[in-house]
């Protein structure tokens, strides 16, 4: 008797849901969280970039424009062929792979790595986020620089609604959360309505306090971790707005 795979393992869920991950106001966001990026590690063009869980890749095509070396790495093969199309329709050297996030490995190939609107923590195992720390730690170069960006879970507890309703770009969310496991864990079931259109999913990922990402990058290797609360800089305080996590191999 087979089983579903979990939900970041299929691709119907990841063709559901791209019209509200990427829509028009968050494709136009990418160049001003890319440059915030560069300033907020200190990033100068011709530096290698990783760019891990890269999706259709916004920021990986607006880092390739900054004049950064850039690889692209997803487990959806309809998203790396959106980017490798956008890449080419702009003339910009772009390499994408597909490939989990678990077992993507480059030893010492990378100045610079990024994993960027939550993209960390999709797995029940959390052996399989510390394996995946350790990933971007070896594909890095001495000295090379870690940048994530995501949900942190103080500031998911500060703002906490168990159901909530969104607009964008014509797509209606209507998402339901449910918090389990200690606050380490959050499950949402998403409601997607599109014109005539109505798709339901459901999604699930680890918490992480800024203490306890930091944590995990330490054990995986990374030194001179700080948290910050917004891509722009800022303390990760009772202001923040995301969990920044910037470290050094």
């Amino acid at each position: 008797m087979s089983t579903q795979p979990p939900w970041h393992e299929q691709d119907e869920f990841w063709r559901a849901v791209e019209p509200f991950l990427f829509g028009q106001r968050r494709m136009a966001a990418a160049l001003a969280e890319v440059e915030q990026v560069i300033r907020l590690a200190g990033l100068q063009p011709g530096l290698a970039v990783l760019d891990l869980g890269c999706g259709i890749g916004r920021h990986a095509l607006e880092f390739a424009r900054q004049g950064f070396r850039v690889t692209a790495v997803d487990r959806t093969r309809a998203y790396l062929d959106t980017a490798a199309s956008a890449a080419a329709a702009a003339q910009l050297t772009l390499e994408v792979v597909e490939a989990d996030m678990r077992s993507f490995r480059r030893p010492g190939a990378f100045d610079v790595a990024v994993n960027l609107f939550t993209s960390f923590g999709f797995f029940e195992n959390p052996d399989d986020d510390r394996r995946v720390a350790r990933n971007l730690f070896d594909s890095l170069r001495p000295g090379g620089t870690l940048v994530m960006e995501m949900l942190g879970k103080e500031i998911l507890a500060r703002d906490y609604q168990e159901r909530n309703w969104m607009e964008e770009d014509g797509v209606i969310l209507l998402e339901e959360r449910k918090i389990g496991q200690a606050w380490s864990w959050i499950e949402n079931r998403w409601i997607l309505l599109a014109g005539d259109r109505r798709i339901e999913v459901r999604l699930s990922n680890r918490l992480y306090a800024a203490a306890e990402l930091l944590a995990v990058l330490s054990d995986a290797g990374f030194v001179a971790g700080e948290a910050f609360g917004s891509l722009a800089g800022g303390p990760y305080d009772h202001t923040a707005k995301r969990l920044v996590v910037v470290a050094k191999k």
